[in-house]
C-alpha cells in the first residue's frame, strides 16, 4: 500500500489548531468548544469549514454563540444529541490564512482597526476637507451589523456649562461609509450621513 507523505506536497496547507469539541449542549446537536484561536468570531463565524488534523473530515459551522464565555457550536449534520456526543474530543483545525488573501476578501480583524484614526473622505458628501481628522477607533462592536466607536478628536461641549455631552460616535462598518482602510498608513476614510458625527 502506498503512503502519500502530505508533508512533501506543495499544496498543503497549514493547518492550525482552533478548537476541541466538548460536551454536547442540549438536544439538538449544539456542542461546546474550547476554542485555541484568537480569532474566534471568524473562526466559528456562519458557514466556516473546520477539518480534522488529517483533512478528511469537514465540519461546517451552521451556527455559534457564546454563553458565559464559552463557545457554543452547531455543525451542519450533526443534528441531535446522539450526533453531538459521538464528535466530543475531537480537534478541529483551520487553513492558515494568507494575509494576501484576506486583503483581497476585505477581511479584517477588530484588532487591525483598534487604534486606527479616522479621516473624511475624498469628496465626502458633508462637503468638508478631505482627510479633515474625525476621531480614533476605539472599539469594534459585534452584532447583527459592525459598528466602529469612534472616539472623536473634537468632542462636543455643552455651550452653557462646557461640559462634554459627547465624546464618541458609533458608525457602520460599511462601504458607503468607510471607503477605505489603509493598515499601513493606520487610517481609515469615512463618508459620513449628516448627523452620524456629532459636531460635523
Amino acid at each position: 500500500m502506498e503512503h502519500q507523505h502530505h508533508d512533501e506536497d506543495p499544496q498543503q496547507r497549514e493547518l492550525l489548531r482552533v478548537c476541541r469539541i466538548g460536551r454536547a449542549q442540549g438536544l439538538k446537536g449544539d456542542v461546546n468548544v474550547f476554542a485555541f484561536t484568537d480569532e474566534p468570531d471568524y473562526r466559528f463565524a456562519p458557514g466556516s469549514a473546520l477539518c480534522t488534523a488529517d483533512g478528511d473530515v469537514e465540519y461546517t459551522v451552521e451556527r455559534s454563540r457564546t454563553h458565559n464565555g464559552r463557545w457554543i457550536v452547531k455543525f451542519e449534520g450533526v443534528d441531535d444529541r446522539n450526533a453531538s456526543e459521538a464528535i466530543a474530543g475531537i480537534d478541529l483545525y483551520g487553513e492558515a490564512d494568507d494575509p494576501q488573501d484576506m486583503l483581497d476578501e476585505d477581511a479584517w480583524y477588530p484588532k487591525d482597526l483598534v487604534g486606527l484614526e479616522v479621516r473624511l473622505a475624498k469628496g465626502n458628501g458633508l462637503g468638508l476637507p478631505t482627510g479633515q481628522v474625525v476621531g480614533r477607533i476605539v472599539d469594534v462592536l459585534d452584532g447583527f451589523q459592525s459598528l466602529l466607536k469612534v472616539r472623536l478628536a473634537n468632542p462636543v461641549h455643552d455651550p452653557e456649562t462646557g461640559e462634554v455631552t459627547e465624546s464618541t460616535a458609533l458608525v457602520p462598518f460599511v462601504d458607503q461609509i468607510v471607503p477605505d482602510i489603509d493598515l499601513d498608513e493606520g487610517y481609515v476614510t469615512l463618508d459620513p450621513p449628516g448627523g452620524l458625527i456629532p459636531g460635523l
